[in-house]
């Protein structure tokens, strides 16, 4: 998720679950559980997919079997969250570039569209204000 799409569907379940488990803990397997799907691997994201959302079906199962939510409750917060991840925009995506063919003594940049970028780059054989190219101090009166 996009980090604001994340900081919202946490601050709902967050809200959800608070109800039942006055010390946080949930939340932090909310967030463990968001940890380890960014630092999985292309090829067993599927199957960690899958192994997060089974471990928070049984969550949501424990949140009705106490009473303290109903079914009303985890319909309107996964209408939320659905609502949130249509909204989100596409997941992170990895991009990997390399130059090669020589040296590159200055900036590389690689990237689709670049706007508003500028480069200071100090050169000290320039002229500067103090010099003007081929006067000296005696010329200036």
């Amino acid at each position: 998720m996009v980090t604001d799409a994340w900081a919202q569907a946490r601050q709902l379940v967050g809200r959800l679950v608070a109800r039942t488990a006055s010390d946080g803990a949930t939340v932090a397997e909310l967030d463990a559980s968001r940890a380890r799907l960014l630092a999985v691997d292309a090829r067993d994201r599927a199957r960690a997919t899958r192994e997060v959302t089974d471990q928070w079906h049984v969550h949501l199962h424990r949140l009705l079997g106490t009473g303290v939510v109903n079914g009303d409750g985890v319909r309107d917060l996964l209408t939320s969250l659905q609502r949130i991840a249509d909204t989100a925009g596409p997941g992170p995506v990895i991009v990997r570039n390399s130059i090669t063919g020589g040296v590159q003594e200055g900036p590389v940049i690689q990237s689709g569209r670049i706007t508003g970028l500028t480069f200071h780059i100090h050169d000290p054989a320039a002229p500067g204000p103090d010099r003007d190219a081929g006067s000296s101090s005696e010329d200036r009166s």
